[in-house]
């Protein structure tokens, strides 16, 4: 699906988001049937898309961890489908060519997290992890161990009453890896990953120097940060090179099979309303499941230092579920540097100075996050000259 659906508009899919947010128990007062018509035949009231829906919606996005936008599109379209299931509903299996997701698999991971079986991020992806957690809580409870979970498997799970309650081990096991990589930048591994690459140039804006594009503002970027990592010893790869435009899946495959320490996406941003303006940063979380405590400081340490060094509107940092942030492994932070929308930001970005900062800012972030209690730097004050002094040093 292609179409983005509003306030006014008529569909049979507005139909079944109706019907499955009150399932989900989203519409108050909602009286008609909600099992799905098979037949695809909906009333004239069941296809318009009213305020009250649009209210509905915008909840469920908040949730979610999605732009809360009251539009449906296939991002919320795709989420609702993942809320749809209850454990128990389907039998769930590896699939590594195509992972099965749904909030079936993130109940199955807060019970197996619940039980000591499973310490990653509740994120409702059956991957390799919550196979293998699967399969260690099969062989300790005496069924066939093949990673499956089918309703023997359920129904055991149902009947344990002992759980660990409390803490969060996915927390304790990002401060741990971070804690372990020590304080220095020296060997850490880091993906940088502009937004657009290939024919995919964006958007064009007219600066001092004249016009540019996004992509050139954001790999203009992409290279100061990676020149100032490269000097302090860390190693840099790019998600793509630049005449090729992979998706959010393969780039986040690209991290995780190397390994990578962290993640950071950058982008631009772009509103109707020219007043829109200012810089934001995201990390994975939403209120289901869990959040990456990591990234959230990290995305935190990024957007303070960004802001106290340019004239950039601090919009904060925010939780998503967003594919890059969701699909990789390690802490991933998206910084959104501004929107081209606005002709205060669009004078920022084009200015390389800007842009120079901003770089600066990013690594000293990086830098910041990984001293972890030995952080006692004031915002802003921090400079890339000292950070390689430091290291020198140590």
């Amino acid at each position: 699906m292609s179409e983005i659906l509003r306030v006014g508009d008529r569909s049979p899919r507005i139909a079944e988001v109706r019907a499955t947010l009150a399932r989900l128990g989203l519409i108050p007062g909602y009286k008609r049937d909600v099992s799905g018509r098979k037949d695809g035949s909906y009333t004239s009231e069941d296809t318009y898309y009213d305020q009250t829906l649009a209210e509905a919606v915008q909840a469920f996005q908040q949730s979610r961890g999605i732009i809360a936008s009251g539009e449906i599109g296939e991002a919320t379209l795709r989420v609702l489908r993942e809320a749809s299931y209850h454990l128990g509903a389907r039998v769930l299996i590896y699939q590594p060519a195509q992972v099965m997701v749904g909030d079936d698999v993130a109940q199955l991971q807060q019970h197996l997290t619940e039980l000591g079986f499973y310490a990653d991020r509740i994120d409702g992806h059956y991957g390799p992890d919550t196979h293998a957690a699967v399969r260690t809580y099969q062989m300790n409870y005496g069924l066939q161990d093949d990673g499956i979970c089918g309703p023997k498997t359920i129904r055991a799970l149902s009947y344990l009453g002992k759980r660990i309650t409390g803490g969060n081990p996915h927390a304790i096991r990002e401060r741990e890896a971070v804690r372990r990589a020590g304080p220095r930048l020296a060997g850490k591994r880091v993906v940088i990953d502009p937004d657009l690459g290939g024919r995919n140039k964006g958007r064009a804006v007219t600066g001092p120097w004249g016009e540019i594009s996004e992509e050139e503002i954001l790999w203009d970027l992409a290279t100061r940060i990676e020149g100032r990592m490269i000097a302090a010893g860390m190693e840099t790869i790019m998600s793509r090179p630049r005449f090729d435009d992979p998706s959010h899946t393969q780039r986040a495959d690209i991290a995780n099979a190397f390994g990578a320490d962290v993640m950071l996406c950058l982008r631009c941003d772009f509103y109707p309303n020219e007043k829109a303006n200012g810089c934001a940063t995201f990390f994975f979380g939403s209120d289901q499941g869990s959040s990456s405590l990591a990234g959230e400081h990290l995305s935190g340490l990024i957007q303070r230092e960004i802001t106290a060094r340019t004239r950039l509107t601090n919009c904060g940092n925010h939780a998503r579920t967003w594919d890059m942030l969701r699909l990789t492994q390690m802490p991933t932070i998206e910084v959104v540097t501004g929107y081209l929308s606005n002709p205060g930001d669009v004078t920022q970005l084009t200015d390389p100075t800007v842009r120079d900062a901003i770089a600066e800012s990013t690594v000293v972030a990086v830098k910041r996050f990984y001293l972890l209690d030995q952080d006692d730097m004031k915002t802003g004050t921090y400079r890339f000259a000292d950070i390689l002094k430091q290291e020198l040093i140590d």
